[in-house]
């Protein structure tokens, strides 16, 4: 049954200084409802895979592919936010033998020394969990590589992606951490917002999760995140209704062999009861926690309504924000940690 410690979730990223600026704040302000706490993805991972894309256009396995063209990231309005040059493995390249340091494990190992000095200074809970976030392949894979050859990258990335969390399985007590799955360019997919079309997409999203999800101990707290973008703090798709994630979370319940502990979801400011009618089809068989991210920034009524819609549908959940804050302005911090305990009190 769902506890205190259920009620709140944060997907990842947080505008502060470092890690311990992020668990300090988080303990304090509000760790009664938290049982997961993540190190605010800050320096280089705060802008998410921004900083893979550096790694891979420095690699000397890829090269600009400039038979494709770039691929357009627009916003929900239409708004062409930036253009990538996608990239392909050289045709020499051995995609059997290629790694790629992903960092995720040397940041991850860092954040869990001061999360584990912290806690022995009784300043984060005992039976808090350090939450550490990882892309799926398909993040890079449908944003920063061309179609061409893809199925050689993915191959390549994923090993390497899964070498990362072994070290990260390695480095760490199973008892103290929570691995997160960052679900984006697979709804977006869901969404046709690619250019390209990739036949039978839903199998081969699916089964990644599957293989993700194999690599995680049972004894290793394991989560999904999902999300539709927001690079420019806009989402890159508006979403009529929940139903493209009720069709990855039956994804998720049905392909993946072992528990899932909990599943994020982001909730636009325009959700109603007929956002939430398709969550009535989830098959949660696995008995897995839902966070609805239906917090938005200083609306108050807004996330009232919210909440009073998803409870006429949902019987369960806890609640977060659509999805992480690396790119909100510092100065919000204060008020996102006040929104976020008005959040929880909600839910009593």
């Amino acid at each position: 049954m769902p506890t205190d410690l259920d009620r709140l979730y944060f997907v990842g990223s947080i505008p502060l200084r470092d890690s311990e600026d992020v668990f300090r704040q988080l303990s304090g302000e509000l760790g009664r409802y938290l049982r997961r706490l993540p190190d605010g993805e800050t320096g280089e991972r705060t802008k998410w895979i921004v900083f893979q894309q550096k790694m891979l256009s420095e690699h000397p396995a890829m090269e600009v592919d400039t038979s494709v063209p770039p691929l357009q990231v627009r916003q929900s309005d239409g708004t062409v936010f930036r253009e990538i040059k996608r990239l392909r493995l050289k045709p020499d390249a051995d995609p059997d033998r290629m790694v790629f340091e992903t960092g995720y494990d040397r940041a991850a190992l860092a954040s869990y020394a001061t999360f584990k000095r912290l806690k022995d200074e009784g300043v984060i809970a005992p039976d808090a969990l350090f939450q550490v976030a990882l892309p799926t392949p398909l993040a890079t894979g449908l944003m920063y590589i061309s179609p061409n050859g893809r199925e050689r990258y993915l191959q390549a990335y994923e090993r390497s992606l899964i070498g990362a969390l072994n070290a990260i399985l390695d480095g760490i007590p199973h008892q103290d951490l929570s691995i997160q799955f960052d679900v984006c360019q697979e709804v977006l997919l869901f969404e046709g917002y690619f250019p390209e079309q990739i036949p039978n997409y839903k199998e081969m999203v699916f089964q990644e999760f599957r293989r993700l999800a194999a690599a995680v101990p049972q004894d290793v707290d394991l989560g999904f995140h999902l999300c539709y973008g927001s690079p420019n703090d806009q989402p890159l798709v508006n979403l009529k209704d929940g139903a493209v994630l009720v069709d990855l979370m039956n994804g998720i319940n049905d392909y993946v062999q072992g528990r899932v502990d909990f599943i994020h979801v982001p909730v636009p400011r325009t959700a109603d009861d007929a956002f939430f009618t398709p969550f009535k089809a989830w098959r949660n068989t696995k008995g897995t926690h839902l966070y609805l991210g239906l917090l938005q920034h200083d609306d108050e009524k807004g996330d009232q309504d919210r909440i009073a819609a998803a409870r006429r549908v949902v019987k369960n959940f806890g609640v977060a924000a659509e999805c992480g804050f690396g790119r909100t302005d510092p100065a919000r911090v204060p008020t996102i940690l006040a929104s976020h305990h008005r959040g929880a009190e909600m839910l009593s």
